[in-house]
């Protein structure tokens, strides 16, 4: 092996967002804003569920997860992204390369689920309200987000040892702002057949189940609505389903515009926008979507605020 490919394997170079010096400070400034507000949301929403003692429902339980699995994939890239606007040289070591694609994977394939899971409780609390307790028991629930955070770590460690356990040769430059698995390919001196087919296999395995439990579930309660007698009672119902409704349709229009486009079309440059969208933008708005369309979080946010008052009076 000569020193060429020795260097490759010891760190990478990531390219980042753009090449243009007069934007590295402007865009450090907006991602650190979006990149705080990422954080401060969703630990503010974690913690909010988690000492409200009128938000400890299912569909709280599901929220909750979801912000921790935003927090981790934006932190997963974030913090990274941000030293490398200032830093000299934007190298990753080897190493921490593989830790984040793992970290990234595992984060975004347990967030389709999740949002599955979340379409279920929906389902059942809007066409099974009188059951709702007894079917989305406390058991049922931790079922349905540890079957995704184990699934998604599985696959996970097998896509990242695939393409860490191949060679890399020539260039150590990703054409990216972290490690992602298809630039990693580019890299690679071995047939990465197999591994792109992986990819290919369970990303539209992931994409195609999480998004048709979320269509099912709609539609029985799209049914259920229209069945409603009372205008009250269908656009209470309509208004549980609201936020979640906005965060499926933001996440995976951008997944799918992503991946589905032509390929005559399909660029890096490309890829990197919709990816900035959806490791902090998206991680940013899902905690406002769901406090600005939700009374129940919004009281719960006032009585805090009282709260907190009250103690420093």
């Amino acid at each position: 092996m000569d020193k060429q490919n020795i260097t490759a394997l010891k760190y990478f170079i990531l390219l980042g967002i753009t090449d243009r010096p007069e934007l590295q400070v402007p865009f450090f400034g907006l991602f650190l804003i979006i990149y705080g507000t990422s954080v401060v949301g969703n630990l503010g929403m974690i913690i909010l569920t988690l000492i409200d003692s009128r938000l400890a429902t299912p569909m709280y339980f599901f929220l909750r997860h979801l912000a921790f699995i935003d927090l981790g994939y934006s932190t997963a890239v974030g913090p990274k992204m941000l030293v490398n606007f200032v830093a000299n040289q934007n190298a990753i070591p080897y190493n921490w390369c593989a830790t984040q694609l793992a970290f990234f994977i595992m984060f975004i394939i347990s967030e389709l689920f999740l949002l599955s899971a979340m379409a279920y409780d929906r389902y059942v609390a809007i066409c099974n309200p009188l059951l709702y307790r007894v079917v989305m028991s406390q058991r049922v629930c931790w079922m349905l987000v540890a079957v995704p955070y184990l699934y998604s770590a599985s696959l996970s460690l097998i896509t990242t040892v695939k393409i860490f356990t191949s060679t890399f040769c020539g260039d150590n430059v990703i054409s990216h702002f972290y490690c992602d698995s298809l630039p990693l390919l580019t890299l690679l001196c071995a047939s990465t057949r197999e591994v792109e087919l992986i990819i290919l296999i369970f990303s539209a395995f992931n994409l195609i189940s999480s998004l048709l439990i979320v269509f099912l579930s709609y539609v029985l309660i799209l049914v259920a609505i229209l069945r409603m007698n009372s205008a009250e009672g269908r656009h209470k119902a309509l208004s549980t389903c609201g936020s979640h409704l906005t965060v499926v349709v933001v996440l995976y229009g951008t997944l799918f515009f992503m991946y589905l486009q032509p390929k005559s079309s399909h660029s890096f440059d490309t890829d990197k926008m919709a990816s900035v969208f959806y490791t902090l933008v998206i991680p940013t708005l899902n905690p406002m979507i769901y406090s600005l369309r939700n009374k129940e979080v919004k009281s719960a946010l006032h009585r805090v605020w009282k709260n907190l008052c009250r103690t420093h009076r």
